[in-house]
């Protein structure tokens, strides 16, 4: 009985184990985001999306405290732009809101493209 209960939860701590992963852009977006003829401008229209979709009150606001911190100009939003664009990618930013595949794109090529100040 006792080897029984010994083989039943390695088992399932392996299964349990393997179907851990972390997931990377390339296994959730297959072929990623094509840039091509993408060049986004940061003041026409990537601090467009921040301003509406991230640095609101309670979220990403000047003197917020939450793990991103303040997204509300340039060297903020620069200083934070590769973990957003995975936040963005993976869904998991903006939280309670959604970005279009365009905004998505957007802010992946800015980021791809070098992260300017434009």
């Amino acid at each position: 009985m006792k080897k029984l209960l010994i083989i039943s939860i390695l088992t399932l701590s392996v299964a349990v184990m393997t179907g851990c992963y972390y997931d990377t852009e390339e296994l959730l977006y297959p072929g990623g985001v094509s840039c091509s003829g993408v060049a986004p401008s940061f003041s026409k229209d990537v601090q467009p999306i921040f301003q509406s979709k991230c640095s609101l009150s309670g979220c990403h606001n000047t003197g917020a405290t939450n793990t991103g911190g303040a997204l509300t100009n340039y060297t903020e939003i620069k200083a934070k732009a590769a973990p957003c664009k995975t936040s963005v990618l993976n869904g998991s930013m903006p939280k309670g809101l959604t970005l279009t595949a365009d905004q998505i794109k957007i802010i992946s090529c800015w980021v791809d493209n070098g992260s300017q100040n434009n």
